[in-house]
Order: structure tokens, then sequence, then C-alpha cells
């Protein structure tokens, strides 16, 4: 068999062809369905965003005012499904765990039986999933979706017994969009595997929340909250960040395997924290938030000269979820909310061009072993 490069992690393979994003780590560019990630993020509803990603258009009006009359109808979830979740939440399982096992269940009680209607289904009904489980694990009983609100609003609305304020879902809903699609990150690669089988799309959803789970993917944002509230309540940024370094310990919300510059992610979201917490009055923590970042990439170019550590998306998503009022135990959970519009996409891309993804892995066991009877072992 001819040599062939072995490339851990299928790093620099490229395995598929797509309209749905493109990433520049070199020049720090990220572009969603053909729109420049600031332009789109700060402009669009979710709504329009998957529509995007499923149409290669923006919508019209009558037909966004359809798609999102559409997904609101499939965001309800049976008895069966909360009965899952209050199991989840009284056996205080992770949201993570608790959301898989909803996704899987996610069709029963309905009659989708075509990809295009489960992917509708799945964008839909992930919030409610999110919200049944986290009121259960705080002793309240689940609020239903409300048609008359949009999903960024919906979802706020579900876990908190609400109504959110224009603030909070402006802030929430750039949150979505700025997520909701990076290229072939690990849990979408994993839904177009699955899909490349012939699978279904709610396998494909089921297995790439079982991949952001891991938290070299989508576990970063909790811990970056806890650091940004440590140093706000009286740390000096400057003798937090030398600390840690110091110690050889890794500073979270900086560093990207793609980005080689600012995460334009995290710019884009930087603008929404500091659009939110100026809107609110509440000027202190993000003002600790900035300094910190800028403590921080100094000390980090001069620990380590030659890595260019900068400031990555988790590090303000951390700090506009919390301002809009998302619990940090469901920072996780919210990204699969977003990136889920993505998925499904690619998904049915994959599936208008199928081919089995199927990679090859190089033998390095050892040959010629001759078999011996157990009892000669």
């Amino acid at each position: 068999m001819d040599e062939v490069e072995l490339n851990r992690g299928l790093a620099g393979v490229l395995v598929a062809e797509t309209k749905l994003s493109f990433i520049d780590g070199e020049e720090g560019e990220l572009i969603i369905g053909g729109f420049p990630l600031a332009e789109l993020a700060a402009n669009a509803t979710y709504e329009e965003s998957v529509f995007l990603l499923l149409n290669d258009r923006l919508p019209t009006a009558a037909e966004l005012d359809e798609f999102r009359a559409d997904l609101a109808a499939r965001r309800d979830i049976g008895d069966e499904v909360r009965a899952v979740l209050r199991r989840a939440a009284t056996e205080r399982k992770p949201p993570m765990d608790a959301l898989r096992m909803g996704v899987a269940a996610a069709t029963l009680g309905t009659d989708d039986q075509s990809n295009e209607t489960a992917a509708r289904r799945v964008v839909a009904v992930l919030p409610t999933l999110v919200a049944t489980y986290w009121r259960y694990r705080a002793g309240d009983e689940p609020v239903a979706p409300r048609a008359d609100l949009g999903h960024a609003a919906n979802y706020h609305y579900m876990l908190n017994g609400e109504e959110p304020t224009d603030a909070e879902v402006r802030g929430l809903e750039t949150y979505l969009n700025t997520v909701i699609d990076h290229g072939l990150n690990a849990s979408t690669f994993t839904a177009r595997v699955v899909v490349s089988t012939e699978s279904d799309v709610v396998s494909a959803a089921t297995a790439a929340v079982g991949t952001l789970k891991g938290p070299l993917h989508g576990g970063a944002p909790g811990p970056v909250l806890d650091m940004l509230r440590e140093v706000a309540d009286g740390d000096d940024p400057r003798a937090y960040v030398q600390a840690k370094l110091d110690a050889g310990e890794r500073l979270m919300g900086f560093g990207h395997r793609v980005y080689r510059v600012r995460d334009p992610r995290a710019a884009v979201l930087s603008a929404a924290a500091k659009s939110f917490y100026e809107d609110s009055g509440d000027t202190e923590f993000f003002d600790t938030v900035q300094t910190f970042e800028d403590v921080a990439v100094e000390l980090l170019a001069e620990h380590k000269p030659g890595r260019r550590l900068e400031t990555n998306v988790e590090f303000y998503t951390a700090a506009l979820l919390h301002g809009v009022g998302i619990p940090k135990d469901l920072f996780t959970t919210t990204f699969a909310v977003a990136r889920v519009g993505g998925w499904i996409a690619h998904c049915l891309e994959q599936l208008a061009d199928n081919r089995i993804i199927r990679p090859r892995s190089q033998y390095v066991g050892e040959k010629g072993r001759t078999w011996v009877p157990v009892e000669e072992r």
C-alpha cells in the first residue's frame, strides 16, 4: 500500500465544499452565507440567519413570517419528553446530557418524516428542551413557548418566565447569529459524518450535541466567567494573569485553533456586550472585562512570544450571556441552541451531493501473531 501523509485530527484536510461559512484564520475573517459576520450578526434575527443557511439567500418579508410561524409551531414537546427531562433534572444530570436525551426523543409525537421537516423541528425544539430541563432543575414548572415571540425572545422567556427586554433580546440574538456556523468544527463534522451514511438529521444533531459536550469544543465560557467574576470581586487583573502564567496554567478565553489574530466573533460580541452594559447602566463589570483583555493580551505576548494568543469567542461569550441573563451552567447548551442552525444546514448540504465520509487510519500495531489457546496463556 502506498505511503500517505498522516494528518492527526484531519488538520488541513479538505473533505467538503460548502456555501455556509468561510474562515480566514490569518486575517481574522469570518463570512456566514456570503455576509461578513459583523453585518449579519448585528442586524439579523436568528430565524433570518437559519433561513439564509438553508436557502443561500435572505427571506422576503412574507417568507420570514412563514418561516417564523413554522418554527414556532414546532416548539412544543410531549409529556414523554418532559418526563425524560424531569428525570434528568431530578438526578442532576449535566445540562448537555439532558439536551442529548431530549434531542434524541425530539420527534416523539410528531409526524416529521423528511430531513427538511425534521431539521426545522430540531432547530425549533432545542430552546424548549433546555428551558424545560432548567426549570425542572430549579424546582419550577416549565413555561410553555409563546408563538408571538421570536426564537431568541422565546428562549429567554421560557428560561425566566418573564418577557425579556429589547436589550436582552438583541444581545442574545447577536450571540446566536455569531456562533451559528463556523466551518467544519468538531460537532458540525460529526453531523455531516452521520448523515453521510444516509442516517437522519435528528440522529446527526444528537451526535453533534455529544461532540459539543467535550470541554475542548464548547465548555470554555463558564470558566471564563468564573475568572472574570474573581477579578471583578477585587483581584488585580495584572496580578491575576501573571500568577496564572507563572503557574503554567491555561488562560481561558485566549488562543484559538484556527485564528492567529483576534477572533472576529470576539469583536462582534465585544461590541454587543458594550452596547448591552451601557444600556443597562452596569458598565463597571464590562470595564473590568475590557481591562482584563488588554492586560491578558499584553502579558501573553510577553510570556509566550510568537504564539499570537489573542482573544477568542469564549471570552466575550461569557460577558454577554451573563449580562443578558443566561445562567452559567447553560452556556454550552445555549451554544447548541445557536449552532444547531449550522448543523442542520450542513446536514442538508451534505445530503444534496452525498458521499459517505470514510477516512483512513494508519496501522501501527504488531503483525504475525500466533493464536495461543486460553489454557496455555
